[in-house]
């Protein structure tokens, strides 16, 4: 079934990683968004963009935007960035590639394995037993043995090279020797068994894995085992996280009206796990001239605020992306907690992303808006959508989608406590988050089920 809120209908595009590569590859212009279709206030005409109203008082909120059609809204301004960024692939050292996206695909440098060797450890034999024992063995890592002959066995290692004119590798739990050392087996012996041929696994010149792969740890380890020291990738999105706020510590417990900055050590690797490098976290006081310098000084691709995205006194974000011309093309969506989340173009290759200041606001803006874009230009396929019956009632906003932490227990999803918008209680048990349509949701009721990074992709490592 379609997950509730899983797509936008006609305002959402599947990702095609192959068109992503290639613009990566061959950007040429072609696609940028052309400069006659800019309204006067400089914003490029949308139908599906938000645009401040020049006469609007300052501090009037916008229409929000539905949540799905924000997340497509997100993807979309991923794709324009590449177009505009005209990014060319990288050679990334498989030390440093966990993560990324193959721009190129990987093909077999050699024969796997390169020459015949053993599966097991015990001897290599030739004919019929009885078989004698030669006094030295085969170890791996070593040059060629010389051939067997009939009646003859050497004692061989796991990996090690197969002697010529051998006919199987008798395992070393399945032979015997009598009191004259002469080899006997105690089970049929097959030609060819626990024999590795050459070129089982890959022949040279096969593809291994096709553009668009994600490098997982076992991508890095067929890569080394066919020969590469490095794979082309496609580059990592830089990202920058303004931290606002003067309320804000960084070290010891709250006091005196103080609290402790819980998004400052949170997004940075949650970022690298969707895929970005994270360039520089900055901390800014509530003054508009400071957030004004650190926006327009950024050559990040996405700069990530905290907080200040409301229309209070101190909240200077919109003040600022009106002062730079930047395009607003989602002002608010329609979710709880995150409601006044924020995303704008600010330079044609350049996104900002503004997440509330609560914490588990915060991370539904990171999964509505970040996380859409980052994997748009780190060329990731967006996840299949998937569902599963929630176990209790879960409350919904009357016309908002609601994000609610669960665990996931058997064939359940399992709604959890501690899920009020300044709360990290809920998501730091959590394996996911459930979609909760306006209205709510009643027991056994399908949700769509977002998974958090270090659950979905398998490469929780690359944190660090």
């Amino acid at each position: 079934m379609t997950p509730p809120g899983a797509r936008a209908g006609e305002d959402a595009e599947d990702l095609d990683v192959e068109e992503v590569l290639a613009l990566v590859r061959n950007s040429n212009g072609d696609h940028l968004p052309d400069p006659a279709a800019r309204s006067e206030g400089g914003e490029t005409g949308s139908a599906h963009t938000h645009r401040p109203d020049p006469s609007a008082r300052p501090g009037t909120r916008h229409r929000a935007t539905p949540w799905p059609e924000a997340r497509a809204l997100a993807e979309r301004a991923g794709r324009d960035a590449v177009r505009a960024a005209r990014r060319e692939p990288v050679s990334a050292p498989l030390d440093t590639a966990l993560g990324l996206t193959l721009a190129a695909p990987l093909d077999a440098l050699t024969d796997l394995p390169s020459f015949d060797t053993s599966a097991m450890d015990g001897w290599a034999v030739c004919g019929p037993a009885p078989w004698h024992v030669r006094d030295e063995g085969v170890l791996a890592g070593h040059a060629a043995p010389p051939s067997l002959t009939d009646g003859e066995a050497v004692r061989i290692a796991t990996g090690a090279r197969i002697p010529p004119d051998t006919t199987a590798v008798l395992r070393s739990e399945h032979g015997r020797t009598d009191d004259k050392g002469r080899l006997y087996a105690t089970r049929d012996v097959v030609p060819g068994q626990d024999i590795r041929p050459r070129g089982q696994e890959c022949r040279t010149g096969d593809q291994l894995l096709a553009v668009g792969t994600l490098v997982t740890p076992a991508v890095l380890g067929l890569a080394a085992a066919a020969g590469y020291d490095a794979v082309t990738a496609v580059p990592r999105a830089r990202a920058e996280v303004l931290v606002l706020g003067d309320e804000l510590l960084t070290q010891g417990r709250p006091h005196d009206g103080l609290i402790r900055d819980a998004l400052g050590p949170m997004l940075p690797p949650w970022l690298r796990a969707l895929g970005a490098e994270v360039t520089a976290v900055r901390r800014i006081r509530d003054d508009a001239d400071a957030l004004y310098q650190a926006v327009t000084a950024s050559d990040a691709d996405v700069i990530l605020t905290t907080g200040g995205t409301a229309a209070g006194p101190l909240d200077h974000v919109h003040p600022t992306l009106r002062g730079i011309g930047a395009e607003l093309l989602v002002d608010g969506v329609k979710v709880r907690p995150g409601h006044p989340m924020l995303l704008a173009r600010t330079r044609p290759a350049q996104h900002l992303v503004g997440l509330p200041g609560n914490p588990l606001a915060a991370v539904s803006g990171l999964l509505t808006l970040a996380e859409p874009l980052l994997r748009t230009l780190a060329a990731r396929p967006a996840p299949e959508p998937y569902t599963m019956p929630l176990r209790d009632a879960v409350h919904g906003h009357p016309h908002d989608t609601r994000l609610v932490p669960v665990v996931l227990r058997g064939d359940e999803a399992v709604p959890l406590h501690y899920n009020g918008p300044a709360m990290l209680r809920g998501i730091a048990a959590a394996d996911a988050l459930a979609v909760v349509p306006p209205g709510g949701a009643g027991p056994g009721q399908e949700a769509e089920l977002l998974d958090l990074p270090w659950a979905s992709a398998g490469i929780g490592v690359c944190f660090t």
